[in-house]
């Protein structure tokens, strides 16, 4: 499982990219109480022309809107595996938002739509807080439902903090207390997160002082006092030990937190393993490496806090307000203004780089997968579930498998068995099944690769030169000549300056954590 429990101690190892776990558990999903102040429906902007449309929605349960309207669609500004965000002008005022829409072909059953609702509804209940993205309307057609927000022109986190190119534990300080401003504030209007990780914050400006937003509620959820969840969501970099053995509460989201912090400090996560099992044993061992360079340098109260978030039982960990009054955390606390150690951003640029080259190919394969085939996955699951326990053990799959044609040596049922029963049970459930089968569809099949490989090698000649790449990742703001030689450099093995089909495929395979996908989520 590789270097599971610490930091590769210099920058000649990349860690791989965060990856996004599992989705819920239709069976255990906890209820989800009506909030408080409920919107009625979307505010409306100024003077906005609403063209109502024939029918009520099957996902917002109100009538149909044409969203354009009111607003005219311009370039796409990010790329999930259920909608795409575009750049969303108001035909009246000018003012530009951003408009992420999910196609509900993709909404296949109650659950999915269930994710949907709920994100519209807790957009609105959090809406006003300075560092949470503000939903400005929730509009349903007979394809998709668009989400009219606030648009972030600042970037993403990491990718600031790179572009600055200096950085210190003061500028670390002022991010953490914006991160876990937002986490003190779910927890008091009763909602708990369950997915932060740095891809889910953005500045709202270019400015040096624009506020950080936490822009994805999608995995989030209303809770009451005290109540325990126990569906598997997040990702895997970022997931709490607790969640992990599917019993956790709103601690969860401090752990996560804590994680965010760790690499604002160091450049690398806390937790890391070849394979997604690897990060889950190095969550659950809760080792953490405060010795690999630069932690030396690194004061011993922004370590202090680290090690108070990321205590591995939740009763004992460090509450959000108690962290907004640690002496670090305090705007005129401890944290010093001299600069992190540099190669602290250079191990940033990478882990964001192959992140980023992954998610772009991810997606290609992600968009390739018919619903056919998930369909056909879920019959495998009923003709193996033999019993009809909504279940599978190691018996059934080994017997199963085969019947259906799938030619697989035991050593490969005991690889998708590990892979597949997260929790360790040693059953699989259904969602475990899909999520893992879906990768195998995705990862294994040849053509989906070479879709993949198609998407970066334009002129078809066979390679992905150093143009195709900086062309393709130029929309991921990650089109610096560097960076992509940094790329080319780790997955060019016959060192010819370009990236051929089987260096491609090496590279989407080797130590490649992204097992599944969160059901709905980017």
């Amino acid at each position: 499982m590789g270097n599971c429990n610490g930091l590769p101690s210099n920058d000649d190892r990349h860690p791989p990219p965060p990856i996004n776990v599992i989705s819920v558990r239709p069976d255990d999903k906890p209820t989800t109480p009506t909030p408080p102040n409920q919107h009625q429906g979307p505010p409306q902007p100024p003077s906005a022309v609403h063209r109502p449309l024939s029918g009520t929605g099957r996902v917002l349960g109100r009538p149909m809107e044409d969203v354009r309207a009111t607003y005219v669609f311009g370039r796409e500004i990010g790329r999930g595996q259920f909608g795409v965000t575009c750049l969303a002008t108001h035909k009246e005022t000018k003012e530009q938002f951003a408009c992420k829409s999910i196609a509900t072909r993709k909404l296949v059953n109650r659950d999915d739509i269930d994710d949907v609702r709920r994100e519209v509804q807790i957009m609105h209940h959090l809406t006003g807080h300075r560092n949470i993205v503000e939903l400005k309307g929730a509009y349903e057609d007979h394809h998709s439902v668009n989400l009219v927000m606030e648009l972030c022109e600042g970037g993403e986190l990491f990718d600031r903090i790179i572009l600055k190119g200096h950085y210190s534990e003061r500028a670390a300080a002022a991010l953490c207390r914006q991160i876990v401003t937002v986490v003190h504030y779910c927890h008091s209007m009763g909602v708990i997160h369950r997915d932060l990780k740095p891809e889910n914050f953005l500045f709202l400006g270019k400015d040096e002082n624009s506020p950080l937003k936490a822009i994805d509620f999608g995995l989030s959820a209303f809770f009451k006092p005290g109540e325990v969840f126990r569906d598997l969501v997040g990702s895997a970099y970022y997931v709490a030990p607790e969640v992990l053995q599917r019993n956790y509460g709103t601690e969860a989201d401090i752990w996560s937190a804590g994680v965010i912090l760790y690499i604002l400090l160091s450049g690398v996560p806390p937790f890391w393993g070849e394979n997604e099992q690897g990060i889950f044993d190095a969550v659950l061992r809760g080792n953490i490496d405060f010795s690999s360079d630069p932690w030396p340098s690194i004061s011993s109260s922004a370590k202090d806090l680290v090690k108070k978030m990321l205590r591995a039982d939740p009763n004992e960990r460090i509450s959000a307000v108690e962290v907004l009054s640690h002496p670090w955390i305090r705007e005129d606390g401890d944290a010093s203004d001299e600069p992190i150690d540099i190669a602290v951003l250079t191990r940033m640029k990478q882990f964001r780089a192959m992140n980023k080259l992954k998610k772009v190919a991810l997606q290609v394969i992600a968009e390739n997968l018919s619903e056919e085939e998930i369909m056909g996955l879920k019959e495998m699951f009923k003709s193996m579930d033999t019993d009809n326990s909504g279940t599978i053990t190691f018996e059934e799959l080994k017997v199963g498998l085969p019947k259906l044609g799938t030619k697989v040596s035991e050593s490969e049922v005991k690889q998708l068995m590990e892979a597949a029963d997260v929790d360790g049970n040693g059953t699989i459930d259904y969602i475990e099944f899909i999520t893992a089968t879906m990768h195998m569809n995705r990862m294994e099949k040849e053509e989906h690769l070479y879709k993949a490989f198609e998407y970066f090698d334009k002129d078809k000649s066979g390679y992905i030169t150093m143009e195709e790449l900086e062309q393709a990742l130029k929309k991921y703001n990650m089109g610096d000549t560097k960076t992509i030689k940094e790329i080319i450099a780790e997955v060019d093995t016959d060192h010819d300056g370009r990236i051929n089909y089987d260096e491609f495929v090496a590279m989407m395979r080797k130590g490649n954590p992204e097992l599944t996908t969160n059901r709905r989520r980017k």
